[in-house]
């Protein structure tokens, strides 16, 4: 069987560091201009060097977003972007719109294309249209089943790749003008502002300034706001479909949801390699992704329209452990140098979250600052010393329960 690429989101640097440490086989980013996640940290040109090089010299492929769709007068603008981006060695683009293929061909022809799930391809005969055009790889949109993806793969020779774990969008396939017509963002152009994720009341017209809730639990009514997508107990299915690269969610989020998703499918991809016929999922990998903040779980369209059971709508978060730290080194004796994140306190319990799915436990931390005096409080933004009884690796991450 193929395994299909792990392929991670990088927001920033940090985050492109984190998702290589937990063993992404590709990363995609955003420069600064023409991605969608405007809001996200992104690269300027020279970390866009460094990132890439990054990378490369860890064997890992990069892939730049460029996936906005843009207006006339944004186009002199992208001319002069792609042509500055141009000697940097991407893997791949990322795009969406028309326009931006034939002035990528004119300005990098060699260049390889992947199409954006903006792009919203549905069906074998888009993909094989693509494929023509000559995409190399097409993200499939999200409203389709594991079945479509079977025979839009019987049907094609280019590469697949499909979404499996992260945030969904109420809009097809993520074009959404709520934001453009409710707060004037342009989600189209990277700048969403999320109203599907606020809460709303009905009015009824004759008595306007008068809100009625329409409840659904006692935090509020979020009638627009999705489960998350989860598929780590498919992948034998989705290896099967012909999928080439497995997408995660998530270049807006934080250092822990990337490393910790990109940790327990890594695991689960490795040993769908090694054990072939033999694989079976293990419940603790689904326990962890459920350790991470998260709406609650649906396997989407993967097999069939959702409706009410798999497409719940859910208020808030779940969360039961808390983000509370980083390794930035660790010294010959084993001592790691940790970037608090979130607050620590003295006989705090932690949860040491290795590679390949190890788990450490601290039961009861005692802290030290950079000068080995020992503190009550470790609060973000600052440096402590720690010496667990197990190995430890730069770039690995630290939690706490809630």
């Amino acid at each position: 069987m193929k395994i299909p690429e792990l392929l991670a989101p990088a927001g920033n640097m940090e985050k492109l560091q984190i998702a290589i440490h937990y063993g992404a086989d590709a990363v995609y980013l955003g420069g600064k201009s023409f991605g969608l996640r405007n809001l996200a940290a992104n690269f300027d040109r020279q970390e866009l060097d460094a990132a890439v090089a990054y990378a490369h010299d860890r064997g890992v492929k990069v892939y730049l977003t460029l996936n906005a769709y843009p207006a006339n007068s944004d186009l002199s603008a992208l001319q002069a972007y792609l042509g500055e981006i141009a000697p940097v060695p991407f893997d791949a683009y990322i795009v969406a719109d028309p326009g931006v293929i034939d002035l990528v061909r004119e300005l990098s022809p060699d260049m390889e294309l992947h199409l954006s799930t903006q792009a919203n391809t549905v069906n074998w005969r888009s993909a094989l249209f693509w494929q023509k055009q000559g995409i190399k790889r097409v993200n499939l949109a999200r409203e389709m089943s594991l079945a479509d993806i079977s025979e839009t793969a019987s049907r094609v020779d280019l590469e697949l790749e499909a979404f499996v774990h992260g945030a969904m969008c109420i809009s097809y396939s993520g074009r959404c003008l709520l934001s453009s017509v409710m707060s004037g963002r342009n989600a189209n152009k990277g700048e969403c502002s999320h109203p599907c994720r606020w809460g709303y009341s009905l009015v009824e017209e004759t008595r306007p300034g008068e809100y009625f809730p329409v409840l659904e639990d006692e935090t509020g009514t979020f009638i627009f706001n999705s489960k998350d997508l989860c598929l780590i107990e498919h992948l034998p299915e989705l290896a099967a479909s012909g999928v080439s690269s497995l997408k995660i969610e998530g270049r807006m989020k934080g250092i822990n949801y990337v490393g910790a998703v990109i940790r327990v499918y890594r695991e689960a991809l490795d040993r769908l390699a090694a054990e072939g016929d033999g694989y079976r999922f293990r419940p603790e990998w689904l326990e962890e992704l459920c350790k991470i903040s998260h709406r609650g779980y649906t396997t989407g369209f993967a097999f069939g329209a959702p409706l009410d059971v798999g497409q719940e709508y859910e208020a808030s978060y779940i969360r039961s452990h808390e983000f509370v730290g980083v390794v930035e080194a660790v010294e010959a004796d084993g001592t790691a140098i940790v970037a608090v994140r979130n607050q620590i306190k003295s006989g705090d319990s932690l949860e040491w979250l290795g590679r390949g799915m190890r788990l450490g436990l601290i039961p009861q931390v005692e802290l030290l600052n950079e000068k080995s005096v020992s503190l009550e409080v470790a609060n973000p933004n600052s440096r402590i010393r720690l010496k667990p009884s197990f190995p430890v690796e730069q770039f690995d991450l630290l939690r706490k329960t809630r």
